[in-house]
C-alpha cells in the first residue's frame, strides 16, 4: 500500500485547476489516462483489462482491473474543494485511518494526476457485495459505523490532515450557511424556504448548548447507497472522500434520514420513526458503555445533517447549469455525468426541495423525539 503524503508534500501540484484553460477530459479520455498511469506508475499490479462501472456517483469513475481485485476511483471533482494532489492525499487517508474497522476496503495506491488523467486515482480493494435493502439491513450499516466510530481517537496533531475542528457542530453550521446562500437562485416556494429557514433559525438558536457529544472519526458520508452486504451479511462502508474527526451522530442521521434512505435506486425506502429509532438503539449498544451517552444528541444532530443535505440540493440545483465551467477543485457540472445520473439528481433534488417533503421531514423530528424519548430540541 502506498504511504500517505505529509501535508508538505500534499501542498504539491503538478497540475494546477486554478488555470482556466486547464478542463476535465471526458470519461473516455481520462479512463485512457488510467491505462497510461498504471504502466508508469503500477506496472507491478497485474490485471487483464479495465472494465467501467455504472455512472451512479457526482463524484467519482470506477473502474475493476479484472484479475486483479481492485477498483480504481477517478475523481470526478473534489467535494472537499481540493486540488487534485492535496485531495487525494486526504482520500486515500480516509481509507487508511477508516481500515482498521474492518468495514472498508483497503487501500493499494495512489495513482498521482497526468495531463491524461489531471484528478488522479485510486486503487482500492473491491468488495464483493450487494446493495444495502432497508430496513432489514439496517443493523448491518449501524454496526459498520459503529466499528469506524469505536476507533481510538488520536492525538489532535495526529488528526491531521483529516478536518478535525475545535467545534464541530459550529463548523457544521458554518458549511450549512455556505451552502444557504444559494437558497435564494434555487426556485424554491415560499412555504419551502420558510421551512428550511425555521430550521436554520433553530439550529443557530440551539448551537448555544455548551454540552457536545464525543468526537470520533466519521464518515460524512454514509447514506445506505454507500455500502454493500457481502455473502456473509457483513457491512462495508465503500466510499470515503469526506471523513472527519467529529460528532458519530451526523453518520447515523445520514443513513436514516429521508433524503438518504431514498436517494439510491438500489436501496431506496421510507423508514418508519419505530425503524430508525431501533437503528439508533443498535448503535447504541454497539458502541458499548458510550453508547447512550449519545442519545440527547441524536435529534439535533439529525437535524443538522438533514439541514446540510437539504442546502445541498439548492447548491446542486444553482451550480449544476454550469456546464461551461474549467476543471477545479469541488465541481457540480452535469457534463461530468451520464444523461441518466444527472435526471436522476435532479429528480430528487426537486423532490426534497418540495415544501411537502420539507414538512414530512420536519414531523419525523417530533415522531422520532418520542420514539426515542428524548425531547424534540438538541
Amino acid at each position: 500500500m502506498a504511504g500517505i503524503a505529509t501535508q508538505e508534500e500534499s501542498r504539491q501540484q503538478p497540475i494546477s485547476l486554478k488555470d482556466p484553460s486547464v478542463t476535465q477530459p471526458s470519461p473516455i479520455a481520462r479512463h485512457a489516462g488510467l491505462a497510461a498511469a498504471l504502466r508508469t506508475q503500477a506496472a507491478e499490479i497485474p490485471h487483464r483489462s479495465l472494465v467501467a462501472l455504472a455512472d451512479t456517483g457526482l463524484a467519482h469513475d470506477h473502474l475493476r482491473l479484472t484479475g486483479s481485485g481492485l477498483l480504481a476511483r477517478l475523481p470526478k471533482q473534489s467535494q472537499m474543494g481540493l486540488e487534485p494532489l492535496p485531495h487525494l492525499h486526504y482520500e486515500a487517508c480516509c481509507f487508511s485511518r477508516a481500515a482498521p474497522s474492518g468495514h472498508t476496503p483497503p487501500l493499494e495506491r495512489l495513482l498521482e494526476p497526468t495531463p491524461e488523467m489531471p484528478r488522479g486515482a485510486l486503487l482500492v480493494g473491491e468488495i464483493a457485495g450487494r446493495p444495502a435493502r432497508l430496513p432489514e439491513d439496517l443493523p448491518a450499516l449501524v454496526e459498520a459505523l459503529a466499528a469506524i466510530h469505536r476507533l481510538p481517537l488520536p492525538a489532535p496533531r495526529r488528526q491531521l490532515p483529516l478536518l478535525a475542528p475545535a467545534d464541530p457542530l459550529a463548523a457544521m453550521l458554518d458549511e450549512v450557511a455556505r451552502q444557504a446562500a444559494y437558497l435564494p437562485r434555487a426556485g424554491l416556494t415560499t412555504a419551502a424556504r420558510r421551512g428550511i429557514e425555521a430550521e436554520l433559525a433553530r439550529f443557530r438558536h440551539d448551537l448555544s448548548r455548551a454540552d457536545r457529544p464525543p468526537c470520533t472519526l466519521i464518515t460524512f458520508d454514509a447514506h445506505p447507497g454507500n455500502f454493500l452486504l457481502d455473502e456473509g451479511g457483513k457491512a462495508w462502508m465503500v466510499d470515503l472522500e469526506k471523513s472527519r474527526y467529529s460528532h458519530p451522530g451526523f453518520d447515523l442521521a445520514h443513513a436514516t434520514l429521508y433524503t438518504s434512505t431514498t436517494w439510491d435506486h438500489s436501496s431506496q425506502a421510507e423508514l418508519t420513526p419505530a425503524q430508525v429509532a431501533a437503528a439508533y438503539e443498535t448503535w447504541e449498544a454497539a458502541m458499548g458503555a458510550s453508547g447512550r451517552a449519545h442519545r440527547h444528541w441524536h435529534l439535533g444532530l439529525r437535524r443538522a445533517m438533514w439541514l446540510w443535505s437539504i442546502t445541498w440540493c439548492a447548491k446542486w440545483r444553482v451550480t449544476s447549469a454550469d456546464e461551461a465551467a474549467p476543471c477545479r477543485g469541488e465541481d457540480w457540472s452535469r457534463r461530468n455525468n451520464s444523461a441518466a445520473l444527472n435526471a436522476h439528481v435532479a429528480e430528487r433534488v426537486t423532490h426534497y426541495l418540495d415544501a411537502a417533503i420539507i414538512e414530512r421531514v420536519r414531523d419525523e423530528f417530533a415522531d422520532l423525539a418520542q420514539a426515542l424519548g428524548t425531547p424534540n430540541h438538541f
